[in-house]
Protein backbone atom coordinates (compact mmCIF):
# COMPACT_ATOMS: atom_id res chain seq x y z
CA UNK A 1 0.00 0.00 0.00
CA UNK A 2 0.98 4.03 -1.04
CA UNK A 3 0.52 6.72 1.45
CA UNK A 4 1.22 10.29 -0.45
CA UNK A 5 1.36 13.26 1.79
CA UNK A 6 0.55 15.39 -0.68
CA UNK A 7 -0.15 18.67 -2.95
CA UNK A 8 -3.19 19.80 -4.80
CA UNK A 9 -3.28 22.83 -6.56
CA UNK A 10 -5.64 24.44 -9.13
CA UNK A 11 -3.32 24.54 -12.29
CA UNK A 12 -3.52 27.51 -14.37
CA UNK A 13 -1.86 26.73 -17.90
CA UNK A 14 -1.25 29.75 -20.19
CA UNK A 15 0.43 28.79 -23.65
CA UNK A 16 2.94 31.12 -24.65
CA UNK A 17 5.57 32.35 -27.57
CA UNK A 18 7.89 32.28 -25.29
CA UNK A 19 8.62 31.96 -21.53
CA UNK A 20 8.62 35.19 -19.88
CA UNK A 21 11.85 37.63 -19.55
CA UNK A 22 12.03 40.39 -16.27
CA UNK A 23 9.44 43.43 -16.72
CA UNK A 24 8.05 41.82 -19.84
CA UNK A 25 4.39 41.64 -20.73
CA UNK A 26 3.36 38.52 -22.97
CA UNK A 27 -0.08 37.67 -24.43
CA UNK A 28 -1.10 33.94 -23.86
CA UNK A 29 -1.81 32.01 -27.19
CA UNK A 30 -4.20 29.33 -25.28
CA UNK A 31 -5.59 28.96 -21.50
CA UNK A 32 -6.90 26.08 -19.45
CA UNK A 33 -7.55 25.03 -16.03
CA UNK A 34 -6.73 21.05 -14.88
CA UNK A 35 -5.63 19.35 -11.63
CA UNK A 36 -2.16 19.49 -10.42
CA UNK A 37 0.15 19.86 -7.65
CA UNK A 38 3.37 17.27 -7.00
CA UNK A 39 1.11 15.27 -4.53
CA UNK A 40 -1.34 15.02 -6.93
CA UNK A 41 0.21 14.17 -10.20
CA UNK A 42 1.73 11.03 -8.08
CA UNK A 43 -1.27 9.85 -6.86
CA UNK A 44 -2.54 10.14 -9.99
CA UNK A 45 0.14 8.58 -12.20
CA UNK A 46 0.32 5.97 -9.28
CA UNK A 47 -3.49 4.80 -9.59
CA UNK A 48 -3.25 4.96 -13.26
CA UNK A 49 -0.06 2.68 -13.27
CA UNK A 50 -2.52 0.26 -11.36
CA UNK A 51 -1.24 0.24 -7.22
CA UNK A 52 -3.38 1.33 -4.14
CA UNK A 53 -2.68 4.65 -2.95
CA UNK A 54 -4.25 6.72 -0.20
CA UNK A 55 -3.70 10.65 -0.68
CA UNK A 56 -2.91 12.50 2.32
CA UNK A 57 -4.07 16.05 1.64
CA UNK A 58 -6.70 19.33 1.90
CA UNK A 59 -8.48 21.44 -0.75
CA UNK A 60 -10.65 24.33 -0.06
CA UNK A 61 -14.39 24.79 -1.02
CA UNK A 62 -13.61 25.88 -4.60
CA UNK A 63 -11.11 22.76 -4.89
CA UNK A 64 -13.64 19.95 -4.12
CA UNK A 65 -13.87 18.75 -7.64
CA UNK A 66 -10.27 17.61 -7.49
CA UNK A 67 -11.22 15.25 -4.33
CA UNK A 68 -13.65 13.62 -7.28
CA UNK A 69 -11.37 13.36 -10.13
CA UNK A 70 -8.60 11.88 -8.36
CA UNK A 71 -11.19 9.52 -6.84
CA UNK A 72 -12.25 8.97 -10.35
CA UNK A 73 -9.02 7.65 -10.96
CA UNK A 74 -9.15 5.04 -8.17
CA UNK A 75 -7.09 7.06 -5.40
CA UNK A 76 -8.08 6.61 -2.07
CA UNK A 77 -9.48 9.87 -1.15
CA UNK A 78 -10.71 9.19 2.73
CA UNK A 79 -8.07 11.62 4.08
CA UNK A 80 -8.63 14.24 2.04
CA UNK A 81 -10.50 16.96 3.91
CA UNK A 82 -12.15 20.04 2.74
CA UNK A 83 -10.96 23.05 4.76
CA UNK A 84 -11.80 27.00 4.98
CA UNK A 85 -8.91 28.30 3.40
CA UNK A 86 -8.23 28.61 -0.21
CA UNK A 87 -6.71 25.79 -1.89
CA UNK A 88 -3.24 25.96 -3.68
CA UNK A 89 -3.00 26.59 -7.09
CA UNK A 90 -0.05 27.21 -10.13
CA UNK A 91 0.28 29.38 -12.88
CA UNK A 92 2.36 27.31 -15.49
CA UNK A 93 3.18 28.96 -18.34
CA UNK A 94 4.71 26.69 -21.37
CA UNK A 95 6.24 27.66 -24.18
CA UNK A 96 6.40 26.32 -28.40
CA UNK A 97 9.17 24.02 -27.24
CA UNK A 98 7.09 22.40 -24.34
CA UNK A 99 9.40 24.03 -21.30
CA UNK A 100 7.77 25.40 -18.41
CA UNK A 101 7.76 27.88 -15.49
CA UNK A 102 5.30 27.86 -12.62
CA UNK A 103 4.09 30.40 -9.96
CA UNK A 104 2.58 28.55 -6.96
CA UNK A 105 0.28 29.42 -4.11
CA UNK A 106 0.65 26.94 -1.20
CA UNK A 107 -3.07 27.31 0.06
CA UNK A 108 -4.62 24.43 1.95
CA UNK A 109 -1.33 22.37 1.42
CA UNK A 110 0.64 23.95 4.24
CA UNK A 111 -2.32 24.58 6.28
CA UNK A 112 -3.53 21.09 6.96
CA UNK A 113 -3.08 19.57 10.76
CA UNK A 114 -0.85 17.19 11.36
CA UNK A 115 -3.53 14.82 13.03
CA UNK A 116 -4.71 14.20 9.53
CA UNK A 117 -1.16 12.69 8.65
CA UNK A 118 -1.80 10.58 12.20
CA UNK A 119 -5.35 9.72 11.44
CA UNK A 120 -3.99 8.16 7.80
CA UNK A 121 -0.69 6.33 8.83
CA UNK A 122 -2.84 4.63 11.95
CA UNK A 123 -3.39 1.93 9.54
CA UNK A 124 0.00 1.47 7.86
CA UNK A 125 1.86 -1.73 8.25
CA UNK A 126 5.62 -2.23 7.87
CA UNK A 127 6.70 -2.42 4.03
CA UNK A 128 4.05 0.08 2.95
CA UNK A 129 5.25 3.43 0.90
CA UNK A 130 5.16 7.16 2.19
CA UNK A 131 5.69 9.13 -0.20
CA UNK A 132 6.30 13.06 0.51
CA UNK A 133 7.53 16.12 -1.85
CA UNK A 134 8.31 19.42 -0.26
CA UNK A 135 4.68 21.28 -1.22
CA UNK A 136 2.88 20.69 1.82
CA UNK A 137 3.33 20.71 5.99
CA UNK A 138 4.88 18.59 8.29
CA UNK A 139 7.24 16.46 6.28
CA UNK A 140 9.74 16.23 8.72
CA UNK A 141 7.53 14.70 11.22
CA UNK A 142 5.54 12.84 8.46
CA UNK A 143 8.85 10.72 7.32
CA UNK A 144 9.72 10.19 10.90
CA UNK A 145 6.40 8.77 11.95
CA UNK A 146 6.86 6.48 8.82
CA UNK A 147 10.20 4.98 9.59
CA UNK A 148 8.69 4.75 13.63
CA UNK A 149 6.30 2.24 11.70
CA UNK A 150 8.48 0.65 9.18
CA UNK A 151 7.75 2.26 6.52
CA UNK A 152 9.91 3.13 3.17
CA UNK A 153 9.58 6.78 2.61
CA UNK A 154 10.15 8.14 -0.57
CA UNK A 155 10.46 11.78 -0.70
CA UNK A 156 10.51 14.19 -3.78
CA UNK A 157 12.83 17.00 -3.02
CA UNK A 158 11.00 19.62 -4.63
CA UNK A 159 10.94 22.86 -5.03
CA UNK A 160 14.22 22.55 -3.83
CA UNK A 161 15.43 23.52 -0.50
CA UNK A 162 18.25 22.46 1.62
CA UNK A 163 16.91 23.55 4.49
CA UNK A 164 13.58 21.62 3.71
CA UNK A 165 16.12 18.44 2.66
CA UNK A 166 18.36 18.11 5.67
CA UNK A 167 15.19 18.16 7.92
CA UNK A 168 14.22 15.02 6.49
CA UNK A 169 16.72 13.37 5.50
CA UNK A 170 17.83 10.87 8.16
CA UNK A 171 14.23 9.19 7.79
CA UNK A 172 14.10 9.07 3.98
CA UNK A 173 15.06 5.44 2.06
CA UNK A 174 14.76 7.02 -1.15
CA UNK A 175 15.80 10.38 -2.42
CA UNK A 176 14.00 11.29 -5.53
CA UNK A 177 15.63 14.78 -6.98
CA UNK A 178 15.94 15.69 -10.31
CA UNK A 179 19.21 16.94 -12.57
CA UNK A 180 19.65 20.45 -11.17
CA UNK A 181 18.62 19.32 -7.84
CA UNK A 182 21.45 16.71 -7.45
CA UNK A 183 23.84 19.89 -8.54
CA UNK A 184 22.28 22.18 -5.69
CA UNK A 185 22.48 19.44 -3.00
CA UNK A 186 25.75 18.26 -3.46
CA UNK A 187 27.15 21.48 -3.62
CA UNK A 188 25.14 22.71 -0.61
CA UNK A 189 26.65 19.74 1.14
CA UNK A 190 30.17 19.44 -0.06
CA UNK A 191 29.92 16.29 -1.48
CA UNK A 192 29.47 14.16 -4.56
CA UNK A 193 25.61 13.06 -4.62
CA UNK A 194 26.25 9.39 -4.26
CA UNK A 195 27.95 9.88 -1.29
CA UNK A 196 24.85 11.59 0.60
CA UNK A 197 23.71 9.31 3.66
CA UNK A 198 20.68 7.61 2.10
CA UNK A 199 20.31 4.35 1.27
CA UNK A 200 19.08 5.25 -2.25
CA UNK A 201 19.09 8.01 -4.58
CA UNK A 202 16.86 8.37 -7.68
CA UNK A 203 18.04 11.21 -9.71
CA UNK A 204 15.85 12.10 -12.93
CA UNK A 205 17.72 13.54 -15.83
CA UNK A 206 14.97 15.02 -18.26
CA UNK A 207 16.03 13.79 -22.04
CA UNK A 208 19.44 12.15 -20.62
CA UNK A 209 17.05 9.61 -18.68
CA UNK A 210 17.53 8.48 -15.08
CA UNK A 211 20.04 7.52 -12.38
CA UNK A 212 19.64 5.18 -9.51
CA UNK A 213 22.25 4.70 -7.48
CA UNK A 214 22.11 2.56 -3.55
CA UNK A 215 24.44 3.29 -0.76
CA UNK A 216 25.65 -0.41 -1.01
CA UNK A 217 27.16 0.24 -4.45
CA UNK A 218 24.43 -0.61 -6.58
CA UNK A 219 24.09 1.61 -9.99
CA UNK A 220 21.31 1.35 -12.50
CA UNK A 221 21.24 3.82 -15.40
CA UNK A 222 18.20 3.57 -17.96
CA UNK A 223 17.92 6.01 -21.09
CA UNK A 224 15.13 7.97 -21.75
CA UNK A 225 12.66 7.00 -25.01
CA UNK A 226 12.85 9.58 -27.85
CA UNK A 227 9.68 11.64 -27.92
CA UNK A 228 8.24 14.87 -29.55
CA UNK A 229 7.46 17.08 -26.30
CA UNK A 230 4.56 18.83 -26.12
CA UNK A 231 4.79 19.86 -22.23
CA UNK A 232 7.21 18.35 -19.45
CA UNK A 233 5.11 19.71 -17.30
CA UNK A 234 4.49 16.87 -14.44
CA UNK A 235 7.06 14.36 -16.12
CA UNK A 236 8.86 13.73 -12.82
CA UNK A 237 5.56 13.18 -11.19
CA UNK A 238 4.70 10.90 -13.71
CA UNK A 239 8.15 8.87 -13.51
CA UNK A 240 7.88 8.89 -9.41
CA UNK A 241 4.40 7.92 -9.14
CA UNK A 242 5.34 4.76 -11.73
CA UNK A 243 8.66 4.01 -10.06
CA UNK A 244 6.73 3.91 -6.84
CA UNK A 245 3.86 1.90 -8.29
CA UNK A 246 6.62 -0.69 -9.46
CA UNK A 247 7.97 -0.88 -6.10
CA UNK A 248 5.33 -1.51 -4.45
CA UNK A 249 4.87 -4.55 -6.84
CA UNK A 250 7.47 -5.99 -6.54
CA UNK A 251 9.46 -5.08 -9.64
CA UNK A 252 13.39 -5.26 -9.88
CA UNK A 253 14.87 -1.50 -10.17
CA UNK A 254 15.90 -1.68 -13.70
CA UNK A 255 12.31 -3.21 -14.58
CA UNK A 256 11.20 -0.29 -12.64
CA UNK A 257 13.53 2.83 -14.31
CA UNK A 258 12.42 1.43 -17.75
CA UNK A 259 8.34 1.48 -16.62
CA UNK A 260 8.34 5.05 -15.05
CA UNK A 261 10.75 6.39 -17.69
CA UNK A 262 8.36 4.68 -20.53
CA UNK A 263 5.53 6.48 -18.49
CA UNK A 264 7.04 9.93 -18.26
CA UNK A 265 8.10 9.80 -22.13
CA UNK A 266 3.89 9.25 -23.20
CA UNK A 267 3.20 12.33 -20.86
CA UNK A 268 5.59 14.72 -22.09
CA UNK A 269 3.71 14.24 -25.61
CA UNK A 270 0.03 15.47 -23.96
CA UNK A 271 -0.97 18.89 -23.05
CA UNK A 272 -1.38 19.10 -19.17
CA UNK A 273 -0.98 17.87 -15.41
CA UNK A 274 -2.46 14.68 -14.26
CA UNK A 275 -5.19 14.34 -16.64
CA UNK A 276 -2.22 13.80 -18.96
CA UNK A 277 -0.55 11.19 -17.23
CA UNK A 278 -0.77 7.60 -19.01
CA UNK A 279 -2.49 4.74 -17.60
CA UNK A 280 -0.61 1.59 -17.46
CA UNK A 281 -2.33 -0.09 -20.77
CA UNK A 282 -1.56 3.47 -22.43
CA UNK A 283 1.98 2.63 -21.14
CA UNK A 284 1.98 -0.96 -22.55
CA UNK A 285 0.53 0.24 -26.12
CA UNK A 286 3.35 3.20 -26.31
CA UNK A 287 5.94 0.65 -25.86
CA UNK A 288 4.28 -2.55 -28.15
CA UNK A 289 4.00 0.52 -31.13
CA UNK A 290 7.87 0.72 -30.68
CA UNK A 291 8.52 -3.38 -30.77
CA UNK A 292 9.35 -3.07 -26.55
CA UNK A 293 7.35 -5.07 -24.09
CA UNK A 294 6.64 -3.66 -21.12
CA UNK A 295 8.21 -4.38 -18.37
CA UNK A 296 5.72 -4.50 -16.08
Amino acid sequence: MIYNLGSINIDHFYRVPHLLAPGETLAATGYSVGLGGKGANQSAAIAKAGARVAHIGAVGAEGAWARDRLAGWGVDVAHLIQMDSASGHAIINVDEAGENNIVLFPGTNRAMPFSLVEKALAGAAAGDILILQNETAHQAAAAALGRRRGMQVIYSAAPFSVEAVRAVLKDVTVLVLNALEAEQLGTAMGQAIEDIDVPEILVTRGARGALWLSRAGGRVSVPALKVAAVDTTGAGDTFLGYFAAARDGGLATQAALEWAGAAAALKVTRPGTADAIPTAAEVAAFLAARGIASPA
